[in-house]
């Protein structure tokens, strides 16, 4: 596999790169931490019998619970899993101070994309070229691309919002060497620098931040979660986490409503058998997804 030596890339060795790291930490240090589950999350949804259960880090899951009420279902919040600092992570922003520049900066998660725009401001906000794997992810950057500078472009986008369609569809210009920065999560898989680095781009991956279970989950939300027709699951670490909190409700089979295939297959994997998810991945088809799995438990 075709790879970039970080060694190569000399960092700046001014303390003004050192201040950038630490608040760059620091910013995702804060992003961790609200994110445990709770009874005060969701106290409306105490009020009601919730339909769905809504798993993403707490404030991430808006979008959909407001698209969800827009059909009359009541939500529950139940973060399952939290983001924390990946080991490349202070790597990122010299990279992008670095003289090297890249063709193409691959984005594939909002998170991945949250983290990217953090050490991009450090960096000084060098000019770049992002692909990204679909709409939920191109969102990220919508603030930056309405700025005046224009340093920052979202110039690419599969035909379908999955990895391996985009390693086969990113644009390279006949033999000419290309490279690709590629900051993801510590638990994605080598499907996309493999299927990059097949087609000859060089990929420099750097794994900026994972993902780990929540510490905390209060019991009450939780019994009520095992009660509701639908849980809505946004990652293959979700998934993981719902099984290991449901390893002891061995009678639950209500049904789980993915945001995509990749994590339809994880939840297939692990043994969950009422799967649901749209073709193309994003937040009308998961709605569609979720909206279809309550049909089935004539909760409609």
């Amino acid at each position: 596999m075709a790879q970039i030596s970080l060694s190569s890339l000399s960092p700046p060795s001014s303390s003004a790169a050192t201040v950038s790291s630490l608040q760059l930490r620091r910013r995702i240090f804060l992003r961790s931490l609200n994110v445990q589950a709770s009874a005060s999350s969701s106290s409306s949804s105490l009020h009601l019998k919730p339909k769905v259960v809504v798993t993403r880090e707490r404030g991430k899951n808006a979008k959909l619970v407001n698209a969800l009420a827009e059909h009359g279902i009541n939500c529950l919040e139940l973060p399952l899993i939290q983001h924390t600092q990946g080991p490349d992570l202070d790597r990122l922003s010299s990279v992008l101070s670095a003289d090297t520049t890249f063709d193409w900066i691959v984005i594939t998660s909002p998170e991945a994309g949250s983290v990217f725009l953090d050490a991009w401001k450090a960096a000084g906000t060098p000019n770049v070229k992002v692909g990204v794997v679909g709409a939920g992810t191109a969102s990220i950057f919508k603030e930056v691309m309405q700025s005046s500078k224009q340093s920052l472009n979202v110039a690419f986008a599969p035909s379908k919002a999955i990895g391996k369609v985009l390693a086969l569809e990113l644009p390279k210009h006949g033999n000419k060497r290309c490279t690709v920065l590629y900051p993801a999560s510590v638990k994605a898989s080598s499907e996309i620098e493999e299927g990059l680095s097949n087609r000859g781009f060089e990929v420099t991956r750097l794994n900026t931040y994972t993902t780990v279970p929540v510490h905390h989950v209060d019991q009450m939300v939780l019994e009520q979660a095992l009660s509701a027709p639908v849980v809505a699951v946004a990652s293959p670490s979700a998934v993981r986490a719902w099984v290991n909190l449901i390893s002891e409700s061995e009678r639950w089979g209500n049904s789980v409503a993915c945001i995509g295939e990749t994590t339809a297959l994880a939840a297939k994997r692990l043994g969950l058998r009422n799967v649901y998810h749209p073709t193309n991945p994003g937040l009308d088809g998961w709605v569609d997804s979720i909206l279809e799995a309550l049909r089935v438990h004539d909760q409609l």
